[in-house]
Protein backbone atom coordinates (compact mmCIF):
# COMPACT_ATOMS: atom_id res chain seq x y z
CA UNK A 1 0.00 0.00 0.00
CA UNK A 2 1.16 3.34 -0.87
CA UNK A 3 0.85 6.41 1.97
CA UNK A 4 1.95 9.98 1.30
CA UNK A 5 3.09 11.76 4.71
CA UNK A 6 2.85 15.63 4.88
CA UNK A 7 4.67 17.14 8.09
CA UNK A 8 6.79 19.66 8.49
CA UNK A 9 8.60 18.46 11.90
CA UNK A 10 11.47 16.25 10.59
CA UNK A 11 11.77 14.43 14.08
CA UNK A 12 7.95 13.32 13.79
CA UNK A 13 8.53 13.00 9.80
CA UNK A 14 11.53 10.92 10.20
CA UNK A 15 9.96 8.26 12.92
CA UNK A 16 6.38 7.79 11.11
CA UNK A 17 7.76 7.10 7.80
CA UNK A 18 10.38 4.95 9.78
CA UNK A 19 7.36 3.19 11.12
CA UNK A 20 5.67 2.86 8.33
CA UNK A 21 8.42 1.57 5.93
CA UNK A 22 8.99 -1.40 8.57
CA UNK A 23 5.37 -2.17 8.24
CA UNK A 24 6.07 -2.46 4.08
CA UNK A 25 4.40 0.46 3.50
CA UNK A 26 5.92 2.37 -0.10
CA UNK A 27 5.89 5.87 1.45
CA UNK A 28 6.60 9.38 0.33
CA UNK A 29 7.29 12.52 2.31
CA UNK A 30 7.05 15.93 2.17
CA UNK A 31 7.71 18.78 4.68
CA UNK A 32 5.73 21.67 2.58
CA UNK A 33 1.87 21.95 1.67
CA UNK A 34 1.90 23.19 -2.12
CA UNK A 35 4.40 20.11 -2.50
CA UNK A 36 2.00 17.50 -0.61
CA UNK A 37 -0.49 18.82 -2.63
CA UNK A 38 1.74 18.34 -5.72
CA UNK A 39 2.04 14.87 -4.92
CA UNK A 40 -1.24 14.06 -3.65
CA UNK A 41 -2.43 14.97 -7.51
CA UNK A 42 0.42 13.45 -9.53
CA UNK A 43 0.29 10.21 -7.63
CA UNK A 44 -2.37 7.38 -6.43
CA UNK A 45 -1.75 7.00 -2.59
CA UNK A 46 -4.12 4.83 -0.73
CA UNK A 47 -4.10 6.79 2.54
CA UNK A 48 -2.89 10.82 2.97
CA UNK A 49 -1.44 11.61 6.76
CA UNK A 50 -1.64 15.19 6.24
CA UNK A 51 -0.55 17.85 9.50
CA UNK A 52 -2.47 20.58 9.45
CA UNK A 53 -0.18 23.46 10.76
CA UNK A 54 2.47 23.34 7.42
CA UNK A 55 4.85 26.15 5.29
CA UNK A 56 3.66 27.17 2.27
CA UNK A 57 0.06 25.89 2.31
CA UNK A 58 -1.99 24.77 5.95
CA UNK A 59 -3.19 21.69 5.64
CA UNK A 60 -7.07 22.17 6.06
CA UNK A 61 -6.19 24.29 2.74
CA UNK A 62 -4.22 20.72 0.51
CA UNK A 63 -7.20 18.76 1.93
CA UNK A 64 -10.25 21.20 0.60
CA UNK A 65 -7.99 21.59 -2.89
CA UNK A 66 -7.43 18.13 -3.47
CA UNK A 67 -10.97 17.21 -2.78
CA UNK A 68 -12.06 19.89 -4.90
CA UNK A 69 -9.70 18.53 -7.96
CA UNK A 70 -11.35 14.88 -7.44
CA UNK A 71 -9.06 13.25 -4.55
CA UNK A 72 -10.48 9.99 -3.70
CA UNK A 73 -7.65 8.94 -1.18
CA UNK A 74 -8.29 8.13 2.46
CA UNK A 75 -6.89 11.63 4.71
CA UNK A 76 -6.23 10.94 8.30
CA UNK A 77 -5.45 14.28 9.78
CA UNK A 78 -2.85 15.21 12.51
CA UNK A 79 -3.08 18.15 15.03
CA UNK A 80 -2.41 19.61 18.19
CA UNK A 81 -6.11 21.06 18.71
CA UNK A 82 -7.86 18.41 20.71
CA UNK A 83 -11.61 20.53 20.55
CA UNK A 84 -15.16 18.71 19.34
CA UNK A 85 -15.24 22.05 16.87
CA UNK A 86 -12.17 21.36 15.31
CA UNK A 87 -12.31 17.33 14.69
CA UNK A 88 -15.77 18.61 12.96
CA UNK A 89 -14.28 21.33 11.50
CA UNK A 90 -11.56 18.57 9.58
CA UNK A 91 -14.11 16.22 8.90
CA UNK A 92 -16.45 17.83 7.02
CA UNK A 93 -13.56 19.39 5.18
CA UNK A 94 -12.75 15.65 3.57
CA UNK A 95 -11.06 14.27 6.03
CA UNK A 96 -11.63 10.30 6.87
CA UNK A 97 -9.97 10.49 10.10
CA UNK A 98 -8.28 12.55 13.19
CA UNK A 99 -5.39 12.01 15.23
CA UNK A 100 -4.33 13.95 17.86
CA UNK A 101 -0.65 14.72 18.87
CA UNK A 102 0.95 13.39 20.83
CA UNK A 103 0.03 9.88 20.15
CA UNK A 104 1.59 6.31 19.88
CA UNK A 105 3.14 5.13 16.44
CA UNK A 106 1.36 1.96 17.12
CA UNK A 107 -2.34 3.72 16.79
CA UNK A 108 -1.09 5.42 13.95
CA UNK A 109 -0.26 2.56 12.35
CA UNK A 110 -3.59 1.13 13.20
CA UNK A 111 -5.28 3.71 11.73
CA UNK A 112 -3.86 3.56 8.15
CA UNK A 113 -4.13 -0.08 7.98
CA UNK A 114 -7.80 0.43 8.50
CA UNK A 115 -7.78 3.49 6.32
CA UNK A 116 -5.73 1.45 3.23
CA UNK A 117 -8.92 -1.63 3.60
CA UNK A 118 -11.37 0.99 3.01
CA UNK A 119 -9.78 2.20 0.11
CA UNK A 120 -10.64 -0.70 -1.58
CA UNK A 121 -14.17 -1.44 0.34
CA UNK A 122 -12.76 -3.85 2.59
CA UNK A 123 -14.08 -2.60 6.17
CA UNK A 124 -13.51 -6.07 7.64
CA UNK A 125 -10.48 -8.21 8.94
CA UNK A 126 -11.32 -10.90 6.62
CA UNK A 127 -10.73 -11.04 2.83
CA UNK A 128 -11.17 -15.02 1.55
CA UNK A 129 -10.51 -16.40 -2.07
CA UNK A 130 -11.57 -19.81 -2.63
CA UNK A 131 -9.56 -21.95 0.00
CA UNK A 132 -7.08 -18.44 0.94
CA UNK A 133 -8.17 -16.39 3.79
CA UNK A 134 -6.43 -13.13 4.93
CA UNK A 135 -6.84 -11.86 8.31
CA UNK A 136 -5.81 -8.47 8.42
CA UNK A 137 -5.92 -7.11 11.66
CA UNK A 138 -3.27 -9.90 12.25
CA UNK A 139 -1.29 -9.99 9.24
CA UNK A 140 -1.85 -13.52 8.44
CA UNK A 141 -2.56 -15.69 4.79
CA UNK A 142 -3.77 -19.28 5.23
CA UNK A 143 -4.51 -21.45 2.71
CA UNK A 144 -6.52 -24.63 3.07
CA UNK A 145 -6.62 -23.86 6.90
CA UNK A 146 -2.77 -24.04 7.14
CA UNK A 147 -0.68 -20.67 7.77
CA UNK A 148 1.28 -19.33 4.89
CA UNK A 149 4.79 -18.43 5.52
CA UNK A 150 5.26 -15.33 3.84
CA UNK A 151 7.86 -12.44 4.32
CA UNK A 152 6.35 -8.72 5.30
CA UNK A 153 6.57 -7.82 1.97
CA UNK A 154 4.96 -10.63 0.13
CA UNK A 155 2.15 -10.35 2.63
CA UNK A 156 1.80 -6.93 1.32
CA UNK A 157 1.85 -8.28 -2.43
CA UNK A 158 -0.74 -10.58 -1.69
CA UNK A 159 -2.92 -8.03 0.16
CA UNK A 160 -2.61 -6.03 -2.66
CA UNK A 161 -3.82 -8.48 -5.06
CA UNK A 162 -6.50 -9.79 -2.54
CA UNK A 163 -8.16 -6.06 -1.96
CA UNK A 164 -8.10 -5.69 -5.57
CA UNK A 165 -10.05 -9.01 -6.13
CA UNK A 166 -10.91 -8.90 -10.16
CA UNK A 167 -9.28 -6.38 -11.42
CA UNK A 168 -6.45 -6.39 -13.48
CA UNK A 169 -3.28 -4.96 -11.67
CA UNK A 170 -0.34 -3.77 -13.79
CA UNK A 171 3.35 -3.96 -13.20
CA UNK A 172 3.41 -0.02 -12.63
CA UNK A 173 0.83 0.02 -10.30
CA UNK A 174 2.48 -3.14 -7.73
CA UNK A 175 5.72 -0.93 -8.44
CA UNK A 176 4.03 2.18 -6.84
CA UNK A 177 2.00 0.37 -4.10
CA UNK A 178 4.19 -2.23 -2.74
CA UNK A 179 8.02 -0.97 -3.55
CA UNK A 180 7.97 2.57 -3.71
CA UNK A 181 11.53 3.93 -4.87
CA UNK A 182 13.51 0.63 -4.53
CA UNK A 183 12.76 -1.02 -8.07
CA UNK A 184 15.07 -0.04 -10.38
CA UNK A 185 14.16 0.54 -14.25
CA UNK A 186 13.73 -2.33 -16.34
CA UNK A 187 14.17 -4.54 -12.96
CA UNK A 188 12.40 -8.27 -13.26
CA UNK A 189 11.31 -7.72 -9.49
CA UNK A 190 7.54 -7.82 -9.69
CA UNK A 191 7.96 -10.96 -11.52
CA UNK A 192 9.96 -12.59 -9.54
CA UNK A 193 7.64 -12.22 -6.70
CA UNK A 194 4.80 -12.91 -8.37
CA UNK A 195 6.62 -16.34 -9.18
CA UNK A 196 7.80 -16.64 -5.58
CA UNK A 197 4.19 -15.85 -4.02
CA UNK A 198 2.50 -18.02 -6.85
CA UNK A 199 4.56 -20.92 -5.10
CA UNK A 200 4.38 -20.08 -1.58
CA UNK A 201 0.41 -19.98 -1.81
CA UNK A 202 0.03 -23.02 -4.37
CA UNK A 203 -0.11 -26.65 -3.98
CA UNK A 204 -0.67 -29.47 -6.08
CA UNK A 205 -4.64 -29.58 -5.17
CA UNK A 206 -5.00 -25.96 -4.78
CA UNK A 207 -6.31 -24.14 -7.85
CA UNK A 208 -4.14 -21.16 -9.07
CA UNK A 209 -5.37 -17.67 -7.67
CA UNK A 210 -3.10 -15.65 -9.21
CA UNK A 211 -3.37 -15.49 -12.99
CA UNK A 212 -1.14 -13.41 -15.65
CA UNK A 213 -3.11 -10.97 -18.13
CA UNK A 214 -0.26 -11.16 -20.69
CA UNK A 215 0.59 -7.18 -21.49
CA UNK A 216 -1.57 -5.77 -18.69
CA UNK A 217 -0.43 -7.27 -15.53
CA UNK A 218 -1.93 -9.66 -12.66
CA UNK A 219 -5.26 -10.53 -11.73
CA UNK A 220 -6.56 -12.54 -8.44
CA UNK A 221 -9.37 -14.50 -8.51
CA UNK A 222 -10.61 -18.27 -7.52
CA UNK A 223 -10.37 -20.36 -10.71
Amino acid sequence: MRVLLVEDSERLRDAIGTALRNSQYAVDTSADGKEGLWLARANHYDTIILDIMLPGMDGLTVLREFRDSGGESQVLLLTAKDSVPDRVFGLRNGADDYLVKPFALEELLARVDVLCRRQYGHKQKLIEIGSLCLRLNRKQATRNGEPLELTPREYRLLEYLAARRGQVVSRQEIEAHIYDDLVEPMSNVVDSAICALRKKIGGPDAPPLIHTRRGLGYLMEEE
